[in-house]
């Protein structure tokens, strides 16, 4: 069945698109005669080597590219870009240095801060120069626990002004989640805050910061950020943010160390819900490079958008939303909770701010239709654009409630990557149509593909997803994994010289793509395979239900369906119920999708930055240890799932 068409870019936006005019420069360039983005796409995948030099080159890259634009560009892993380039991240994305406003900061306690570029580039050699002097230098690390808020930009542009590397967390992590990240990667700074603020509480992490503190004997310094004014005595081995701008040069500017193209820029790390993160490093100008064609071609990204994404510091969207800078865009922070004191929240600062480009979770959009929620009735959202959606799949009913209850022209782009590349394998493009349920298209200069079970690319058809071909963001390699292996095994031991992603996806008849949720957490009842995701979507139609988590059980020989739910408050479980979600599964679905087995729990584990954990929920039912528990948010939810009877045999 062909999918709806929801929306449709009109010929005078499809004129003014920045991927237009890119197009436009390849053609010139080339002699060539693209007329389409799949035409683009297709170029950008043959010609690799010369579309990631025209997107250098486009996007006027500060620095020396070098002679050589790759080597041994087919080989996975083992290929090297830009070999010889040598540029720094925190000067291209500070390249403006004016008036406009670069930064606003909304905090759930009703504060407002803003930054203009000028101020931004002030604050960041103050800092930079502040970190200089307590020994910080091109390869060492900066760790921060921190809220979303302006310091935490500000700090990430003076470390890698210096040629530093940046890693980070939110402050609700626990004291062993915070451990496992950056007791691996031996910081010289650490920068965190007194507390922060989430759904009307003030919540003091003064201890949780100490106990951080007495295990990482690397660090030299803290700083500690004065965000909820709590006021906390500090020893002689910390510092105050304020002291720190008091102390510095007013009128300095930042001075860049100019890197290589593949050095550390950022170590970002696996949820860790199997075991130890993995420490992810991304280079320089592999993120530089993939940031400013999503940024600029695939999200239309210009000098007048307000760009807002709802993310915390642990979540890779947070260094993908920075990544704005370099177009001069305006970025609204966010720090709190997006349903507090209202659902409507994050919609009134979207009016207040004038917010073009509005990127979010699936999941926040799930929970906002199911809180009856109607921006369209109660909100202007006068200069909303584009909505960006990711971190698990979103579900044709969302695309539904986007056009419907938030605002039809607009264009709704839900994209997917990870942390592993951090950005996107498939996303939006402003020249497109959007249809229901899908992902509008692979992105430039990436060979993404679906290969099914004996490695052959195929369409319209379930598979693994697959790049078949190098690019510069790929990661640097894991942080202490000296001989590459767990880093080859994370990515290219499946096919051999293909980067396998771990998604479980489609193209479609117009390649689009639709993922269907994790391959590590595919369903396989009688040897069919299943995403949990075309489960969720049936499910949560249901207004009883509020989410869902799906995962399978062995069981005679087999493997069957369970189903768990969470539901409102108030609602029990009971036939009618369990028969009404059986009944709308089998009629849009399968017989196959029907789950043996449904549950009702109270919470639904999840990782701190939102994502259900289906494979520590499988551990659980079979009776086997969750090594890392610390990786979630809400740890004590698998207490529920560990003894349940209806799941014995």
């Amino acid at each position: 069945m062909t999918a709806k068409m929801l929306w449709q870019p009109t010929a005078t936006q499809i004129a003014n698109a920045r991927m237009t005019d890119f197009m436009q420069h390849i053609n010139q360039k080339y002699k060539l005669d693209l007329g389409s983005y799949h035409q683009l796409h297709d170029w950008s995948v043959r010609e690799s080597a010369e579309f990631w030099q025209q997107i250098w080159d486009y996007f006027a890259v500060i620095g020396d590219a070098g002679a050589q634009v790759v080597e041994a560009q087919d080989k996975l892993p083992g290929a090297k870009w830009f070999p010889d380039a040598q540029l720094n991240f925190a000067e291209n994305l500070l390249r403006h240095q004016d008036d406009r406003t670069a930064l606003i900061f909304r905090g759930e306690n009703g504060s407002r801060q803003q930054l203009s570029y000028a101020e931004l580039n002030q604050q960041v050699a103050a800092i930079a120069s502040q970190l200089k002097q307590v020994g910080v230098a091109k390869g060492d690390r900066v760790a921060a626990m921190m809220p979303n808020c302006i310091e935490t930009i500000v700090a990430m542009l003076a470390t890698t002004s210096l040629g530093a590397v940046w890693s980070s967390c939110s402050p609700d992590f626990g004291v062993q989640g915070v451990l496992d990240r950056f007791g691996q990667i031996s910081p010289k700074v650490f920068i965190t805050v007194d507390g922060y603020f989430y759904n009307g509480k003030k919540l003091d992490i003064s201890e949780k910061t100490a106990a951080i503190r007495a295990e990482l004997s690397s660090l030299e310094q803290t700083v500690l950020v004065n965000f909820a004014g709590l006021n906390p005595q500090i020893d002689r081995n910390t510092v105050h943010w304020h002291d720190w701008l008091k102390q510095a040069d007013a009128t300095a500017t930042p001075s860049f160390v100019r890197m290589g193209f593949n050095d550390p820029l950022y170590i970002m790390f696996s949820s860790g819900t199997t075991g130890v993160p993995k420490c992810i490093v991304h280079g320089i100008g592999g993120t530089l490079l993939q940031h400013l064609k999503e940024h600029g071609l695939h999200t239309d990204l210009k000098r007048d958008d307000v760009l807002f994404y709802f993310t915390t510091c642990g979540w890779m969207m947070w260094n993908w939303l920075v990544s704005g800078l370099a177009q001069g865009a305006t970025l609204v922070l966010f720090d709190g909770s997006p349903f507090y004191p209202a659902p409507e929240v994050l919609w009134d600062i979207a009016d207040d701010e004038g917010i073009s480009v509005f990127g979010t979770s699936a999941k926040y959009l799930s929970a906002l239709e199911k809180a009856q929620c109607k921006p369209a009735q109660s909100h202007q959202l006068s200069t909303l654009r584009s909505i960006l959606t990711t971190g698990s799949v979103l579900a044709p009913e969302s695309f539904d409630y986007v056009y419907r209850d938030i605002k039809q022209d607009l264009c709704l782009s839900s994209i997917s990557g990870g942390t592993d590349i951090v950005s996107c394998f498939a996303l939006g493009c402003p020249i497109l149509p959007v249809y229901r349920g899908e992902l509008q298209c692979r992105g430039l200069g990436l060979d993404v593909q679906v290969f099914n079970d004996d490695g052959n690319a195929v369409q319209q058809q379930k598979g693994e997803l697959v790049c078949r071909n190098s690019f510069p963001c790929m990661p640097i390699g894991f942080w202490g994994d000296d001989d590459g292996q767990r880093y080859f095994n994370a990515y290219f031991a499946r096919f051999n010289n293909i980067w396998a992603h771990g998604d479980y996806a489609e193209i479609t008849a117009h390649d689009g793509v639709i993922i269907y949720g994790r391959s590590d957490a595919v369903l396989n009842p009688g040897g069919v395979r299943i995403g949990t995701a075309e489960i969720y979507r049936q499910v949560e139609k249901i207004d009883a239900v509020l989410e869902s988590i799906a995962v399978g059980q062995r069981w005679q020989d087999d493997e069957r369906v369970v189903l768990f739910v969470r539901l409102r408050d108030g609602i029990v479980l009971d036939a009618d119920l369990q028969q009404q979600i059986r009944k709308i599964i089998r009629q849009n679905a399968t017989p196959r999708h029907v789950p043996a087995v449904i549950a009702q729990v109270n919470d639904i584990p999840r990782t701190v930055s939102g994502k259900i954990v289906e494979l520590a929920v499988r551990q659980v039912i079979h009776g086997e240890t969750v090594k890392n528990t610390d990786a979630l948010a809400n740890p004590e939810a698998l207490n529920e799932f560990a003894d349940r009877a209806e799941l014995k045999e």
